[in-house]
């Protein structure tokens, strides 16, 4: 059977941004580091070349392999948080060091690696086929003005109350 998991590529510092990640995210561990070889460009013999760890209980691999290929924000992990102080939470450490906030959620860590912080409520009071029209879109419209989520300003506005 076959295992599907992300692959991310790093220039040269999957080992530092590993030891990141599983540092902001419990059940999360690192799980081997392997050696470069001596016949690989742009990787120093010896240097971390494969990180295998678990993310929150989700299996990455990440290498450091020099510059020809960098992480977009074509991938993003999703974080879901249940509450305002999970999304307050993860927000702040994940910009920790010298990340970007970029909108609507969305953010990029120091390391290049775009992240998408989200209160659960938010699919309920959006994109839900259950949702009043009137009220999600007046949700949506919050949602976009924001960088962080702000559920409450959300619900505020599902609710006609902005």
């Amino acid at each position: 059977m076959g295992i599907v998991r992300p692959h991310l590529w790093y220039s040269s510092e999957a080992l530092e941004a590993a030891q990141f990640y599983v540092s902001v995210f419990p059940s999360s561990r690192i799980l081997r580091v392997v050696e470069a070889p001596n016949d690989l460009p742009d990787v120093p013999k010896g240097s971390p070349f494969l990180v295998e760890l678990e993310l929150d209980g989700q299996r990455v691999d990440a290498i450091s392999a020099g510059p020809s290929l960098q992480l977009t924000a074509a991938f993003s992990f999703v974080v879901d948080c249940e509450t305002q102080e999970e999304v307050d939470h993860y927000w702040s450490a994940l910009l920790e060091g010298g990340g970007t906030e970029v909108a609507c959620g969305w953010l990029t860590d120091r390391f290049g690696l775009s992240w998408q912080v989200v209160p659960t409520r938010l699919f309920d009071l959006t994109l839900s086929p259950d949702a009043d029209p009137a009220s999600a879109a007046r949700a949506t419209q919050v949602m976009l003005t924001q960088v962080k989520l702000d559920i409450a300003a959300i619900e505020a506005a599902y609710r006609g109350e902005t």
